[in-house]
């Protein structure tokens, strides 16, 4: 698997000028956990970014059935990689099909690339956070406060894990 390579600079996440609402709720994200030849991803649009704990962070939230979820409990970290609009289809891919029953590496034409942490992100990307978990809970049907957001989003009562990640390295594509 190759590293990161020179195409890609390691920047400050307080440098970066990104709209967090575009990139996550429009553009979509991948959220990555695993390592080298044992790692799986899924598509997200859901997840927030800021300052928690005197660090920036990543919280994204991913349901118990989903492959990817067994992954995000077994490895200590887990990245978030972004792409440019013409890879849309290989994000379509991977939040609509199971690692389970493909190989969406192949399916996609992704190319993973490994970290320095030996975490995993994808040579298409423009953008990825490395994140080191912090923090996991699972949302409870009795905090909503409008329950018709629980009764919405969560019909058959799958609640999403959330993970609180130490955003520890971010590199942004030259």
């Amino acid at each position: 698997m190759d590293q990161i390579d020179n195409s890609y600079k390691k920047v400050e996440v307080e440098s970066l000028n990104e709209n967090v609402f575009k990139i996550i709720g429009d553009d979509w994200m991948l959220i990555t956990a695993g390592k080298n030849d044992n790692f799986n991803m899924m598509t997200a649009s859901w997840g927030t970014m800021g300052i928690l704990w005197h660090k920036p962070i990543a919280i994204c939230f991913i349901r118990p059935q989903r492959y990817t979820y067994k992954f995000a409990e077994e490895y200590d970290y887990f990245t978030l990689s972004f792409f440019e609009e013409k890879y849309r289809n290989i994000l379509q891919i991977c939040g609509s099909r199971s690692g389970r029953n493909i190989n969406k590496v192949e399916a996609t034409g992704l190319i993973p690339m490994e970290t320095e942490l030996g975490n995993i992100c994808y040579k298409q990307s423009r953008l990825f956070f490395e994140c080191r978990k912090l923090y996991y809970a699972d949302l409870d049907p009795g905090n909503f406060i409008i329950p018709e957001i629980a009764q919405h989003n969560y019909p058959t009562k799958d609640f999403h894990r959330y993970y609180i990640g130490e955003i520890i390295n971010c590199y942004k594509r030259k």
